[in-house]
């Protein structure tokens, strides 16, 4: 969000000034308003408009007490014309030191451009006030206009006479994604089907179709006849934009244990377990919520999903008969008040022979020899070799007697 936003220029006799700035009193006192300004400039001046060799470029400066950062471009436009044969000024933005500068450094230089080249055309900058200005919009005025529109809409379009427009819009700037694996499973954040239209690219129609929060990468590449590789490509895409989250494979067998976030959900911190009902029951009354902080409890690192379904049937409490236990894992993951325990395989003699620099194969290894260097979990061999768990765990079994360990983390 944009704090405040200003324009100083160089004058000759009085130094870096600043002319006009939006809200009043932010920069520099002003008469009539009370309020604390965000940095003291007398400090921050001869940053503001530099020497020669820092003009017309982007700059960038935070202030001594390390709370706003102020983004420029200072220009300096030399002509015979002006006094001292130059004329230089500042459109600045301040923002806060913790705020993504990136998204504002296009709308800096625009307003740079934008008003050097009318300052060119007809000295809309040095002759302010003047009877060439009466029929242009004030720059006080424009400064106003962009930040409201800015903070408002993240775009602004203002004429400023009849032949000048400034038009500018803030994109927002998103981490590039962690990459898609093909054992995940991605959930979508939002009702694809009342946003897409004739004109979205044919492959992503077909990968968004399969999204169900139940197939995995590859599964949904098989169903909507789509190469694997574009598959990914399309879900990353979707991961870029924050449109979809991804999540492990769900089986039986799987591990999940609290988080300290469970604390949150036993306090109903922000109706959490209204919300978490509403998304898990399926059949016959609804139950407490006590029930639900008890199913999310009790589970733990030794316990795999099927025996904590068996634990509580033995307790007399049938889970399946209430509780979509999927959509319960699901939300638990997603909402970080558990965590997946995962299962790797690890072979003494096969990283024995990595240290070594020998690739001869082990005996009986087959084709599960390069999923036992610890790296490699069991969803990943599960979806690529297509094994249960059990088939896996026979085939580890045909490794040397005491060579491979199975660890959980």
């Amino acid at each position: 969000m944009i704090q405040g936003i200003f324009f100083a220029r160089f004058l000759p006799q009085q130094g870096t000034r600043v002319v006009h700035q939006s809200p009043p009193g932010c920069i520099v006192s002003e008469p009539g308003v009370d309020k604390p300004r965000l940095f003291d400039f007398e400090t921050m001046a001869e940053y503001i408009i530099p020497r020669q060799a820092f003009c017309n470029r982007y700059v960038t400066i935070c202030d001594p007490d390390d709370r706003y950062r102020i983004l420029g471009h200072p220009v300096c436009i030399q002509d015979e014309k002006y006094e001292r044969n130059e004329f230089m000024f500042n459109f600045c933005i301040v923002i806060g030191v913790g705020v993504d500068k990136i998204p504002y450094e296009a709308v800096v230089r625009r307003l740079a451009s934008t008003f050097t080249e009318m300052e060119i055309q007809n000295q809309y900058l040095s002759l302010e006030g003047g009877s060439k200005s009466q029929d242009r919009r004030s720059i006080a005025a424009l400064l106003e206009i962009i930040k409201e529109d800015l903070n408002n809409y993240n775009e602004c379009m203002i004429p400023v006479d009849d032949a000048t427009t400034i038009n500018m819009k803030l994109f927002p700037i998103y981490k590039h994604p962690p990459p898609v694996k093909s054992w995940h499973v991605p959930i979508a954040k939002m009702k694809f089907a009342e946003i897409i239209d004739d004109t979205w690219d044919l492959t992503m129609k077909k990968v968004i179709k399969e999204i169900d929060g139940i197939k995995d990468v590859r599964r949904i590449a098989h169903d909507a006849d789509v190469a694997l590789d574009l598959t990914k490509i399309a879900l990353q895409h979707l991961l870029y934009y924050d449109s979809i989250l991804m999540i492990d494979l769900f089986l039986f067998g799987n591990i999940y244990a609290p988080t300290p976030s469970i604390n949150d959900f036993v306090s109903d911190k922000d109706g959490m377990q209204d919300e978490c009902a509403n998304y898990v029951y399926i059949n016959g009354p609804r139950l407490s919520n006590f029930y639900l902080c008890r199913l999310f409890t009790s589970l733990c690192t030794s316990r795999t999903l099927k025996e904590w379904i068996k634990l509580h049937l033995d307790q007399n409490f049938p889970v399946l008969n209430y509780v979509d236990v999927r959509r319960l894992i699901q939300f638990g993951v997603i909402k970080g008040l558990i965590y997946r325990v995962n299962k790797y395989a690890v072979s003494s003699q096969y990283l024995a022979s990595l240290v070594t620099g020998q690739s001869a194969k082990i005996d009986r290894g087959d084709v599960l020899q390069k999923y036992i260097d610890g790296r490699h979990c069991f969803d990943q061999i599960t979806v690529e070799q297509n094994m249960g768990d059990a088939k896996i765990m026979e085939q580890l079994r045909q490794f040397q007697k005491g060579d491979v360990e199975i660890l959980y983390r």
